[in-house]
């Protein structure tokens, strides 16, 4: 192996051990991707989506600051699980519960926060992120990366909260 070589081999190797390295970087990540609830052995997706639920019950947002929410989460949400994934070497690993929160809170926007709201959002995504039905299984499968791990949620919500429209028009929860 000649200077310029093995330079280069150490060069990259310093590099990768720096970027995996950093403390701060990964005390982010790690709180951000998993709040602690996705080391939960059984169920961590839904664990995760019931701090989403609960999340949204304490802030109660109106429907901009849950836009503002949903697209302030996504953002950092991409970049902890780019950072996480790139770090475990994972795809979609089961620790990863900000992808739950952010599909919960798509599912619940443009709802009131009544118990009943909630509940319903809460079993329709349970049962679209579950159950995976087209496109939200072809995305889990063939979206690599960050985007895949969160778009699949993203899905499941707005078809949750598809649902929800439709128990509105049927008037099943009206006063």
């Amino acid at each position: 192996m000649s200077k310029c070589e093995e330079s280069k081999r150490l060069s990259l190797t310093l590099a990768a051990i720096k970027e995996q390295c950093h403390p701060m970087k990964k005390i982010l990540v790690a709180a951000f991707v998993t709040l602690g609830v996705g080391k939960i052995p059984w169920a961590p997706g839904t664990w995760g989506s019931l701090v989403g639920l609960a999340l949204w019950w304490l802030i109660q947002p109106d429907f901009v600051q849950g836009l503002i929410m949903i697209f302030l989460t996504s953002l950092a949400g991409f970049w902890a699980v780019h950072s996480y994934e790139k770090q475990s070497g994972a795809h979609d690993p089961k620790e990863v519960i900000i992808d739950e929160v952010i599909g919960m809170w798509i599912t619940l926007l443009a709802f009131p926060t009544h118990f009943l709201w909630l509940s319903a959002g809460f079993i329709l995504f349970r049962l679209f992120d579950i159950w995976k039905p087209f496109p939200i299984g072809w995305l889990d499968r063939k979206v690599g990366g960050a985007l895949g791990t969160i778009l699949d949620d993203v899905v499941a919500g707005l078809f949750a909260g598809l649902g929800l429209f439709i128990i509105t028009m049927t008037g099943y929860f009206s006063n």
